[in-house]
């Protein structure tokens, strides 16, 4: 099974949500479509489920063309950000509300709504009102809902942006599992590159709108074409560089400069863009090929069990990624390192010239 975008585009009021687009999603795996928040990743959600009509293009579903067809004809099953469940039914109702709706046996019902609420941990909770469950348990019912209908699409958009880190960190080992034994094609979306990368599979970056690159997940996140592909694939925001290569040597910024070796030796002179991301900027010294870069610390944001420090290189912002709580002073002067080898190099119209050497 598969779903095929050819062409499509959808403009509202004026306003171009969806440009031309072409891809095709299988089953088999998880399709991620990642995005900032505006991005275009529910547009396309809708336009695949039927609740919106594209202005142009044709939207193919294992090889039948849907493209005006009303969702309530597709074999399609969604889930929301927020807990969408009917809040007079208990969870046993709730989940087995669409297989009521297509006239299925009792006892089939009863067997399937068990064996699902118990593939999401909540098979105690059946007797109970969506108002006496917690956020986590109220999503798990929700995805339960959409499961039981064993649809060709099933679409999640950003299904556990509102749950805490825990109860998030917890459902994205389970989903990954559950996705695994579907042969529907499962499309998430979500703004965390984190995310995508757990969840593993295929990947979709969007941004305005406009398809930026496809692939597989990893492979794009190791090689994303160009900076803004780089940019959305990174959290906290990749670090830029001006540069500038002379002679096996890069000038970087104010003052910084390292030996072009490696993946550098084939980049010719003349004037880049270095990216590096943030947890490759240390604030120990640990290898003998690392450059110090001198900075002044501007912000330590705690995030979890991690820190993000914000520092200033002359006129240049960057990002510090550590593991742990490094408390800095604003104002306070420290080194950070960096290898040579965690530098992606990008051209000065921002398309990608060369990308770090993978050690997995």
């Amino acid at each position: 099974m598969n779903i095929v975008f050819d062409g499509v585009s959808k403009i509202v009021n004026g306003t171009t949500h969806i440009h031309p687009i072409s891809f095709t999603l299988e089953s088999g795996a998880t399709n991620v479509i990642l995005g900032h928040t505006l991005s275009g990743k529910t547009s396309l959600l809708r336009l695949m489920a039927g609740l919106d009509r594209p202005n142009k293009g044709r939207i193919l579903l294992s090889g039948k063309d849907v493209t005006g067809l009303f969702v309530r004809k597709r074999s399609v099953a969604m889930v929301y950000q927020q807990f969408v469940n009917y809040p007079s039914m208990t969870v046993y109702d709730n989940i087995a509300s669409p297989l009521r709706m297509s006239r299925m046996p009792a006892a089939q019902i009863d067997q399937t709504v068990r064996k699902t609420a118990a593939m999401l941990h909540i098979e105690t909770l059946l007797d109970r009102l969506p108002s006496e469950l917690s956020g986590g348990q109220q999503q798990r019912t929700a995805i339960a809902r959409s499961l039981v209908k064993d649809s060709e699409l099933l679409l999640l958009d950003e299904p556990l942006v509102n749950l805490d880190y825990k109860l998030r960190e917890e459902l994205q080992v389970e989903l990954q599992d559950i996705f695994k034994e579907r042969k529907a094609i499962v499309v998430y979306t979500t703004t965390e590159p984190a995310e995508a990368l757990m969840l593993g599979g295929n990947i979709l970056v969007i941004d305005e709108g406009r398809l930026l690159q496809t692939g597989s997940t990893p492979e794009v996140y190791h090689h994303p074409v160009n900076t803004r592909v780089a940019e959305v694939f990174s959290d906290p925001p990749i670090n830029f560089l001006p540069a500038r290569v002379a002679g096996r040597t890069a000038r970087l910024g104010e003052d910084i400069e390292i030996r072009m070796t490696e993946h550098l030796e084939a980049v010719p002179d003349g004037r880049y863009i270095f990216g590096v991301r943030p947890n490759h900027l240390f604030l120990q010294d640990g290898d003998p090929d690392n450059v110090t870069i001198r900075v002044k610390v501007i912000l330590a944001e705690i995030n979890g069990s991690e820190t993000f420090i914000h520092v200033h290189h002359g006129q240049t912002h960057l990002v510090v990624q550590e593991d742990g709580i490094h408390p800095r002073h604003i104002g306070t002067e420290i080194p950070v390192f960096v290898n040579p080898c965690c530098f992606f190099v990008f051209t000065e119209s921002g398309d990608l010239l060369a990308a770090p050497f993978r050690k997995d």
